[in-house]
């Protein structure tokens, strides 16, 4: 006997196996000898975190170096993302309520029987503890990514920092904040850096670190516990619940719909890439940079201004 024939039985069949051989011994007697020698019933345990890149501590002790000196310039530091999208239907939703009958559901979760799909793309500002999550209905694209956090910029910006001039940016290295995406840096700079004069330096997590990115813990995480065994059955509720969430450590969010259509597959050329204000920094330029407001379209419009 090796020691793999047993692992997947149940007690049954090895009451029936044993049975087989002649040994007769009931189902709770079988139990307890399990157990006695240590075996239980277990589940896999992510524990290898698998090949790590090199200049992974580096980047986590120069995230957190820009979060200070950020800081110290009277400058935020927001950490974004998109938090996992959902059905937007009469669903079953992970989790349990306090109910005397409990919530019927589809028996099916088919995405044709869905109102729709909802990206939730949210911004955590770490100093102030407050989230706002922007509830997208199109695709999840660069694009989306940056409006959302033009958007923040011009409303709660000005709310908490009203003598900020920089922003830091906190993201992962994939989605729609990739820091691959040429869409992605080509909008912060036209959005955020040239529209507000905002210089922004974004700092990635390396890739399979995303749950070190602080809007896992301190809003997504939060708002899953909101709606847990709640059916998202429309937009407007998805938007109550985020808007609801709260801790005992003074968190709040903000909930904004989004209704604009995205279009996928924006392509940015090697000539608009060059025409990019953007510094990549000497510690791991693969995931800081800074992009900074373009002195050259800010002096075009004024001379289309004076030819006007």
């Amino acid at each position: 006997m090796t020691a793999q024939k047993w692992l997947n039985c149940r007690l049954c069949d090895i009451r029936q196996t044993l049975d087989q051989q002649g040994h007769r011994v009931s189902k709770p007697v079988i139990s307890r000898i399990l157990r006695a020698h240590g075996y239980s019933l277990r589940a896999n345990l992510k524990q290898h975190a698998g090949k790590q890149h090199p200049d992974r501590d580096q980047q986590f002790a120069y995230i957190h170096a820009q979060r200070a000196v950020h800081a110290q310039d009277g400058n935020p530091a927001i950490s974004v993302d998109t938090k996992k999208k959902e059905l937007v239907g009469n669903f079953k939703n992970a989790g349990k309520i306090w109910c005397q009958t409990a919530e019927e559901v589809d028996a099916h979760d088919f995405p044709q029987d869905a109102v729709g799909r909802a990206v939730p793309y949210g911004i955590y500002d770490q100093r102030a503890n407050r989230g706002t999550v922007y509830i997208g209905c199109s695709a999840d694209t660069p694009t989306f990514a940056v409006e959302n956090i033009a958007h923040w910029c011009r409303t709660e910006l000005p709310e908490r920092y009203p003598q900020a001039t920089g922003l830091l940016i906190e993201a992962d290295s994939g989605g729609s904040n990739s820091a691959r995406s040429r869409v992605w840096k080509q909008q912060l700079q036209e959005q955020i850096a040239d529209k507000l004069g905002l210089t922004i330096t974004v700092c990635h997590y390396p890739t399979g670190t995303s749950k070190w990115n602080p809007i896992e813990h301190r809003l997504f995480s939060e708002i899953s516990k909101t709606w847990a065994g709640c059916p998202l059955r429309t937009f407007e509720l998805v938007q109550q619940y985020i808007a609801n969430t709260t801790t005992q450590t003074g968190l709040r969010v903000r909930a904004y719909l989004v209704t604009t259509t995205y279009q996928k597959g924006i392509k940015v050329t090697d000539e608009e890439l060059a025409m990019l204000n953007i510094q990549t920094h000497g510690i791991c330029p693969q995931w800081n940079y800074t992009i900074r407001p373009r002195v050259v379209a800010v002096s075009e419009r004024v001379r289309e201004i004076i030819v006007l």
